[in-house]
């Protein structure tokens, strides 16, 4: 079975998915009067399941909506030791390395994964894990704060298999790793 590992979110000008505070509500920066997809639902549709970290499931349950997934979410963590009641049947722990926790997945029969979290993203990139990326640019500069990217021991290349505009101020490309 063929797998692959993508990343779809959302940076600053300067590359980075949240404020020094961890804030995001600079996402909202641009009018979106009608609720417009920037490419989402398409792209959620091509997955059987998240991998998050800990920081961005916590991040998720602050929202005060709704449980926004209806695929199943593996959360990475060494901390949380439980899911709530309310998640049982929907978000489910996993520990182990990387390549432990994708088998862990894989053998439950998920096998396109989105990949969300920065330290989650950027472990995935160290060990070349990450197959396609689709990174919204939005129109800010915040000048600091949690960078998408961090140091890689070799480099990896992607192609451009994509370019897109939403709300006339988004720009979004996505790229394929080359292998």
């Amino acid at each position: 079975m063929h797998t692959t590992n993508k990343v779809f979110i959302a940076t600053s000008l300067d590359g980075y998915i949240a404020d020094k505070n961890g804030g995001i509500d600079w996402l909202h920066s641009i009018p979106n009067p009608n609720n417009e997809d920037t490419g989402y639902l398409n792209f959620i549709k091509g997955i059987d399941a998240l991998v998050m970290g800990r920081t961005t499931y916590e991040t998720v349950l602050s929202f005060d909506i709704p449980w926004p997934y209806n695929k199943p979410v593996f959360v990475l963590s060494n901390k949380l030791t439980e899911i709530s009641h309310s998640h049982k049947e929907k978000v489910f722990l996993v520990k182990g390395s990387l390549t432990e926790v994708l088998d862990q997945i894989h053998k439950k029969g998920f096998h396109r994964l989105y990949i969300d979290g920065g330290t989650v993203i950027q472990n995935f990139l160290k060990e070349d894990l990450i197959d396609e990326l689709i990174i919204s640019k939005i129109p800010v500069l915040l000048g600091s704060g949690i960078p998408l990217f961090g140091e890689l021991s070799d480099k990896l290349e992607f192609e451009l298999t994509g370019v897109k505009t939403y709300l006339t101020q988004i720009t979004q490309t996505s790229y394929k790793r080359k292998r």
